[in-house]
């Protein structure tokens, strides 16, 4: 019934205005406005961002992960870009906040600024 749907993603902030600069000049993506919020244009498709003001609640898991083939460099010109790193008690990080090994990808987790949960995560060779 939707194998051939176009299905996309989507999720909410407390203010618009910031989630487009944060998405687009910090992150670097290009984002494009529509009546009822933005639209994130990614390599695999586009994912929806929805005002919800007061009533937003941030997620409490990873909204987003974006693959890359170079963790350091990644978090670095992130954290050059205003980016903080979360770090999550009870898991081992690097000084970087780069959680590593244990099976999974290395992987660094930050939020945007209505407090949503993003990854950036290298897949081990």
């Amino acid at each position: 019934m939707f194998k051939d749907t176009k299905a996309f993603s989507g999720f909410s902030v407390d203010d618009l205005d910031r989630a487009k600069e944060f998405y687009g000049e910090t992150l670097g993506l290009n984002v494009s406005e529509n009546p009822a919020g933005l639209e994130l244009k990614l390599g695999g498709g586009t994912v929806f961002v929805y005002p919800k003001g007061e009533q937003h609640t941030p997620a409490s898991f990873t909204i987003l992960n974006f693959p890359v083939d170079d963790i350091e460099g990644a978090v670095d010109e992130l954290t050059a870009a205003g980016v903080s790193f979360e770090r999550y008690d009870g898991l081992e990080q690097d000084e970087r906040g780069i959680a590593r090994g244990g099976g999974g990808p290395n992987i660094a987790w930050f939020k945007d600024p209505a407090g949503n949960i993003i990854s950036v995560l290298e897949q081990p060779a």
